[in-house]
């Protein structure tokens, strides 16, 4: 079997044979590895002969004339359809307002850049397709607050983290809106939450916010029904299931019980449907107006609720994977069967998505009225569980056959397997984008901004066959310049900003890339170091926000006191030589810190705990930077040692589950906070001053 042909497949296929690590050290993809990563893609390559006949395959799709069904293109920048179609060529464009041009291509079949900004609908001699215009830049936080300069604050929550009165042991829409009113009070422009993306109703366990079933949906468990439905909707349906004495004890408990908490808020849903659809209530016509809306997607989603559901009361696998075949696809006629026979259930798990959206609708308002600029900025994860409801619904387009992850590095020296599925390169270029571009409108619907965890991600991903050890796996680029502009278009018409989580290996050019389009990258305190030497306050860029931590990192109390150096060596995943090691070099890191912030002399004036003084002086810091917008982790304004998740843990750290001291409504009442707030309130306004 040549290695050759093999590196060919691979290299027309998106796939990197060659590459460089975190160490600037070149690599080679293995022939095996190659082998499995392209099966996973669809292009069989176990022998020759596979090998040639998916050569063949490749290359017909590369070489036909047949138009795609969307074309990207900048506004203002003639596009080359040489490929499709001859010079001089006339052509009818369908404007989304429903006027038409009448153009013409140009000497060197060139569709002049006359088209405005929008989804257009393009005919040339027969064929016709979708021309995607996107502006130049994204809507930037100077749009959202009217500021040529901007010099913004906000703040970042776990939202199951937050606390209220009869939340039933997790935060929901119901403490983020109370908490969104207070913030915006206090000057806040944005409020950044954690991903609310659908879980798997059917299977408790699973919790974490980056691994969901769908990215087009959301967590139902988070909706507060008595904010749609009223109190007494709320108090008749607790009463009816009895979960009074419960839901108070799951409230006490210091961490959450997902699994009992889910399983009880599930149920008080359900009663609560039963009261809905038995009754004449005034809403039923919004919910029907949500159900047709929704359309095809969800109602598929609701189907494989509906469908893990019955499967989970057989003691059947959940995963669509292995179901029986004719309920792999969505179209069957056996599922068009099932759901005429299961209608009732299908609707309740409607009920809930029309729950939890109307409430996220209700928080965004909130946050909006009560002055932020921005409001609630929603979290992308990176992709979604292949055995989820997106992966089955657009299963032409999603990869369920290998998962995401990160190659091996100085940190984690076997890799990251993250366990969720990405998009195909092809199946998104066939589809017209279709299924990127419904989630991204899915995300943006009901927020003023959106984090893009991974955004590297735009540009390549390292994917892994199912099963394999996360070394053995390859990076996959995508159609980034595509990806661009519709984030672009879609930010555009949302009037909502764009910010790229960017940690790690990043891509050359990709930065530059993201800043000429006005997507924020991001800088964390902990990181903006060359080995203990912390960067000036005038180094740090206006392109990308400014944070202290994140929830993968420690908070700053926490890595202050090495809180998770103590949390790897108890768990073992460090040795007591790497321990001690890492001890040494992060006091030399809080030297350092400490030194950078005492260049400021309002630093360390006042008599006070040491750390109340670092966690001051590190927010005063972050507000005197030219970042157009901080976030502040509510973690860091409360002077919280715990974070949130550690990294390549599961179940031997409370991953998800840490709870927020207080209820949400006077959280920014501790005294500690509230002097952060003004901390980095005040000092945003002297940066504005000083860079307007």
């Amino acid at each position: 079997m040549s290695d050759a042909q093999l590196e060919i497949l691979a290299t027309r296929a998106g796939l990197a044979v060659d590459w460089i690590d975190a160490n600037g050290r070149p690599q080679k993809v293995a022939p095996a590895v190659l082998r499995n990563v392209l099966t996973g893609l669809g292009h069989p390559a176990g022998s020759a002969q596979e090998i040639d006949a998916s050569l063949v395959e490749l290359q017909q799709v590369q070489e036909t004339r047949h138009l795609p069904p969307l074309i990207t293109a900048d506004v203002g920048v003639g596009l080359n359809l040489a490929h499709f179609f001859e010079p001089l060529t006339p052509c009818e464009v369908h404007l989304e307002d429903g006027s038409h041009l009448s153009l013409k291509l140009d000497a060197e079949a060139v569709l002049p850049g006359l088209i405005p900004v929008g989804y257009q609908h393009v005919d040339i001699d027969g064929q016709s397709f979708t021309l995607a215009v996107a502006p130049a830049r994204c809507y930037s936080v100077g749009d959202a607050v009217d500021s040529p300069i901007p010099r913004t604050w906000g703040l970042s929550v776990q939202l199951y983290a937050l606390r209220r009165a009869g939340d039933g042991g997790f935060g929901d829409t119901q403490a983020l809106e109370d908490l969104a009113r207070v913030a915006g009070e206090r000057g806040a422009e944005a409020l950044a939450i954690s991903p609310l993306h659908a879980m798997f109703a059917n299977d408790t366990h699973r919790y974490s916010p980056y691994s969901p079933s769908s990215r087009l949906f959301l967590n139902s468990l988070y909706c507060a029904p008595g904010a749609i439905l009223g109190e007494r909707a709320m108090r008749t349906a607790i009463d009816a299931t009895g979960l009074a004495a419960e839901l108070k004890h799951l409230e006490e408990l210091p961490l959450i019980d997902w699994p009992t908490a889910a399983e009880a808020k599930h149920r008080l849903l359900q009663a609560l449907y039963e009261g809905f659809v038995q009754g004449e209530h005034p809403l039923h016509a919004d919910f029907s107006s949500f159900r047709h809306a929704g359309g095809e997607a969800l109602e598929n989603h609701c189907r494989f609720e509906a469908i893990q559901e019955a499967r989970l009361a057989q003691g059947q696998s959940l995963d669509w994977r292995e179901w029986p075949e004719q309920w792999r696809n969505p179209r069957s006629a056996a599922l068009a069967e099932f759901a005429e026979e299961n209608a009732g259930r299908i609707g309740f798990f409607a009920f809930c998505q029309w729950l939890i959206t109307r409430c996220l609708e209700r928080a965004q308002a909130a946050a909006r009225s009560s002055g932020m600029g921005i409001g609630l900025i929603a979290d992308l994860a990176v992709g979604a569980d292949g055995g989820g409801s997106q992966a089955w619904s657009r299963q032409d387009e999603l990869l369920a056959s290998l998962t995401v992850g990160a190659p091996p590095d100085i940190l984690n020296r076997t890799g990251q397997g993250w366990g969720i599925s990405a998009f195909s390169p092809e199946g998104l270029v066939r589809n017209g984008f279709r299924a990127f571009i419904e989630m991204l409108r899915a995300n943006f619907a009901h927020a003023g901004g959106l984090r893009i965890d991974h955004v590297m991600g735009l540009q390549r991903l390292w994917v892994i066959p199912n099963g394999a050890s996360p070394a053995d796996g390859a990076y996959l680029y995508y159609p980034l310049d595509d990806l661009l502009r519709l984030l672009t278009l879609e930010s555009h018409r949302h009037q909502a900003i764009v910010l790229g989580e960017d940690l790690g290996t990043v891509p050359d050019g990709l930065r530059e890339k993201l800043s000429a389009r006005a997507m924020l990258g991001m800088r964390v305190l902990l990181f903006e170091q060359d080995n203990t030497h912390f960067k000036p306050i005038l180094d740090w860029p206006d392109n990308a926000l400014a944070t202290t931590s994140t929830h993968d990192l420690p908070t700053l109390n926490g890595w202050w006191h090495g809180r998770d150096i103590d949390w790897n060596a108890r768990l073992g995943l460090v040795d007591a030589s790497a321990e001690i090691e890492w001890r040494q070099h992060r006091e030399r890191e809080r030297e350092g810190l400490r030194r950078t912030l005492s260049q400021d002399p309002q630093n360390f004036r006042e008599e006070s705990h040491e750390t109340d003084q670092v966690l001051d002086a590190s927010v005063r810091f972050l507000g005197h930077t030219r970042a157009p917008l901080v976030l502040l982790p509510l973690e860091d304004a409360l002077g919280i040692e715990q974070q949130a998740n550690l990294p390549g843990t599961i179940d031997t750290h409370p991953n998800w589950s840490r709870r927020l001291p207080g209820y949400s409504e006077a959280l920014l009442d501790d005294p500690d906070a509230a002097r952060r707030l003004e901390l980095l309130a005040c000092a945003r306004l002297q940066a504005a001053e000083r860079d307007q």
